[in-house]
Order: structure tokens, then sequence, then C-alpha cells
């Protein structure tokens, strides 16, 4: 990886304009050096710009067959180097082995779905309202994109945005977070092996404050696709309205698993941990909030401690963890900070602390921390917190249960579950999220169903699935009239005589 360190502008790795550089370190342990990277300024996207510019006529005219041909060739790829890119992953970020290779494994197949789209990027064939006219729509490329990506996914969010953006005929300026530099320079490293012309994709390292601020500002950056915070996406939102371009948000959430009294408990259990405390809380769908039918609160929570007091934090390289690092100390800060509120709003039930101890003191660690008995509107049960953290709210019917799902700003993921069959399906129609399961936890999104939220989760755009080609795709209605004669399209050509 000697070439890691440099940014990608159109082909050639080349250092930042300014030769500043920026350290990763491993959040399991700081004296852990990942690597040294371009801290990059707008005089480097704007070359990233020029060679996206460049190379959209080429890629955009190649027939999307050919294109789909290319990301089946980098969906081998990642598939052939999943252990190394996980490995990487686990040291740079900090989740667990079996939970990287997941996340490149998602990005796999997004790579192989969209691939296949590359034959069927379909529009519509619909009859026209006059004789001999043909009517249909077809999918335009846009131009080039800007996609700024998360640390917490930092192989399968590149991919959800890359390879929709990719297939529909753009080219690309991607900023990674200054947490994961390595992570998407090796995928990139991955997409130009696989055969990706030159300055199709082009990579910028660096800070939101520079990098991220330049893209937003280009006025040759046609759209833009954001993971991240709520503040930041709606500061983005404000000012790509300035250059009119598109935006697609995916910002927060505060995800509940309903767990009703007819619940298979062990299977609720199962799944609560897996969501509440898997990549240490720190994903958009993590459940951070229980849902508890009253009658059987104390039996569950009791049971969740016990769980969660079993969890082995460490390294996520060692394969007996079950809980890997948060993603920096400043993260922990937050965390604890939170943790103090929820001691005033709720009952401790274990954890609360960061952890420092032994193996952990050069890490940033923090315990798996559970919050009983708190009320619906408690600030540990309305705000997103971002790490192992997870709050339970008692319930006693269906309609408090509802009204509290939705009480907050967020709507990503929600899950319920119950035996019963009526409930499932009331869930889904009252509980207002993007996403919904029954009988499953709050994460697990599949590539061919579209990703997204309501209300401040985002802006209405939704990730991966057919959805996505939406958002990086134009449609343009196209009209054949072969009758030879002008026909008017809504005009009255009915001719009463009024004597």
């Amino acid at each position: 990886m000697s070439s890691t360190n440099r940014n990608l502008i159109g082909g050639r790795w080349v250092e930042a304009r300014s030769g500043r550089t920026f350290t990763s370190v491993s959040p399991a342990n700081h004296d852990d050096v990942v690597g040294e990277f371009a801290a990059s300024s707008a005089e480097d996207v704007q070359a990233g710009v020029e060679a996206a510019r460049a190379a959209f006529p080429g890629w955009s005219l190649l027939p999307a067959p050919k294109r789909g041909e290319i990301l089946f060739r980098i969906a081998r790829l990642l598939a052939e180097h999943k252990e190394e890119l996980a490995r990487l992953m686990t040291r740079e970020m900090g989740k667990v082995l079996a939970e990287a290779r997941g996340d490149v494994q998602e990005a796999i197949d997004v790579a192989y779905y969209m691939a296949g789209e590359g034959r069927r990027l379909s529009g519509q064939t619909v009859p026209s309202e006059m004789p001999d006219k043909f009517a249909m729509s077809v999918r335009r490329p846009i131009g080039v994109a800007g996609i700024i990506t998360p640390w917490n996914f930092p192989v399968a969010i590149p991919a959800w945005k890359l390879f929709p953006a990719l297939i529909c005929g753009n080219t690309v300026v991607m900023k990674p977070a200054t947490d994961t530099p390595a992570c998407m320079a090796r995928f990139v490293e991955l997409l130009i092996e696989g055969g990706l012309p030159d300055g199709v994709v082009n990579l910028i390292t660096g800070s939101g404050g520079e990098v991220g601020d330049a893209i937003v500002a280009h006025p040759d950056i046609r759209l833009i696709s954001f993971t991240g915070h709520t503040d930041t996406g709606v500061e983005i939102s404000r000012r790509a309205a300035a250059t009119l371009k598109r935006v697609s948000l995916e910002l927060g959430g505060k995800n509940p698993i309903v767990i009703w009294e007819d619940a298979d408990l062990q299977l609720a259990l199962d799944s609560v941990v897996w969501s509440s405390f898997g990549t240490a809380g720190q994903r958009c769908t993590a459940a951070s909030r229980l849902i508890v039918h009253r009658r059987i609160h104390d039996e569950f929570v009791e049971a969740l401690r016990t769980r969660v007091a079993a969890l082995v934090l460490g390294d996520g390289l060692d394969e007996l963890t079950d809980v890997g690092p948060v993603i920096n100390d400043r993260a922990v800060e937050r965390i604890a900070s939170y943790a103090a509120i929820g001691r005033n709003e709720a009952e401790l039930v274990i954890g609360g602390e960061p952890a420092r101890d032994g193996k952990l003191a050069k890490g940033s660690f923090f315990q798996p921390t559970i919050f009983a008995n708190a009320r619906p509107d408690a600030r540990i049960a309305q705000e997103e917190i971002f790490g192992p953290v997870t709050t339970v709210v008692p319930v006693d019917d269906w309609q408090q249960t509802v009204e509290i799902v939705n009480s907050v700003k967020y709507g990503l993921s929600s899950s319920l579950f119950t035996r019963d069959v009526n409930l499932a399906f009331r869930s889904i129609r009252d509980f207002d999220t993007g996403l919904g399961y029954v009988n499953h936890g709050t994460i697990g999104a599949e590539a061919h169903l579209p990703f997204g939220g309501t209300k401040a989760t985002g802006n209405g755009h939704r990730e991966v699935g057919q959805a996505a080609l939406d958002f990086f795709s134009e449609w343009k209605s196209v009209y054949v009239d072969y009758s030879g004669r002008l026909q008017r399209a809504q005009i009255d050509t009915t001719f009463v005589d009024q004597g």
C-alpha cells in the first residue's frame, strides 16, 4: 500500500498540493499508526473535478452493459481481497472481524447488483394519447458526483454510493472520513485494478472543513451524496442550494426495538445484543431504544444485563472479542457525557464508564451500557448517542408504544418482536420509519431494497436498490411522432359548429 498516502487524481497517485499530511491511528491501540495521508485542500478538489469532467464523456458513452462488466470484475476482486480489507478495517476503525467481513460483503453484493443493472437500466414505454406517436422515458447520467462517506462503514457505504453512480454513467470525486482513509485507499486501488478508466473515480483525503466544503461548493459537481451527522447534512443542503446541486443525505437515527409480552425472549435478547452493541453501537441503525411491555420489563432487563456482562471488550482483531473500541477519544468523551445525563434520568443497569484497564489502556473503549425504566422524553431516549448505550422504556399498550416509537426526530429503523401477526402488520403501518423489521433487530438491510429513513434521518432519497438509480440519473422523456403531420398534445381538436 505504498501509494495509499496520496490522492488519486486522473489515474495518478499524487501528494496534496500543500504537501501536508495527517495520521490515521488504530482506535484499539493509539500507538499503532495505520499511515500518513494527504491533507488536501480546495486546490486538490479542483484537480479531482477537472479529471472527473475530462473522463465523463468517455465513461458516460460507454454502453451500460460494458460499465457493468467492469463492476463485475471489481466485485470479484473485492471477494478475493475480502479478508485483507476486513483486517485493515478492523485495525483502522475498530469493529470486530466478523462485522468487518460483513461490511466488505455488503460492498461485494452491491457491486454484483449494480453490475446487473447495466443490462437493465430500464425506463418506461407507454402508449401515446395520439396516433402514430411513440412515447418513452430513458435514464441519463448527470455529470460529476461528489461522494462524502463516514468512518463506521468504510467500505460498504462508499460502495452503496459509488456503484449506482458509476453504472448510471457518472464520474466521481470521493472524500473518505479522516478516521478511515486507509480503507478507502485500498478499496479504490481495487477499483483501478478492476479496470476502471483513469479519472472516473478520484479520491481526495482530508478534513471536512477543507475537502468537504470544497466539494459542496464546486460549481461543476452536479450532485452530492453524504452520510454523517444531521447538523452537517443540514449545512451541506443549505450550501448546495446556491449551485442547485442535487443532494442525498443519510443522517441520524434513534432506533427502537419493541418487545411485546408474547415475544420469543431468547430471540429478542440475541437481536438486542447484536443491534445495540454491534460496531460498539456506532451504526445509524443501532438499537439505542428498547420499548418493552411492562409485564416483562424486569425479567427482560435482568436477562439482558446478564448477557451484556458476559461481553468481551477488546481489540477487534482478537476473534474472542465481542465489542471493539469506539472510533476515538472524542467519542469516548461524548458517550461519557450522555452516561452522566442518563444517571439523572433513568436506572443505570450496567456499564456507564470508559474502559481503560490493562490491554484497553491505549485505546478508545467504553463499557457496554444499559439504562432502564427511562421516560420516553428523557434525553438518552431521544438523542443519538452513537455508542454502546441502549435505554429501556416500559410501555403498557399499543397506542402508547406507537406514540413513543414516533416521538423522536429521526425515523430510520424500527423492530417489533411478537407472535401476534396483527400487531406485526400494525407496526408496518404505524411506525414512521424507512426500515421496518418483525422478529429481527434494527440492522441487516439488503442490497436490493432501498435504504433510508423519514423525518430528520435524511431528505427523502434512498441508498441502494432501484431507488439509488433515481438519485444518480436524470429522467428524459422522449416522443417520436411518425404521423407526418402536426399533432398538438392537450389541444382540443373537436370542432363544434355554432351556426
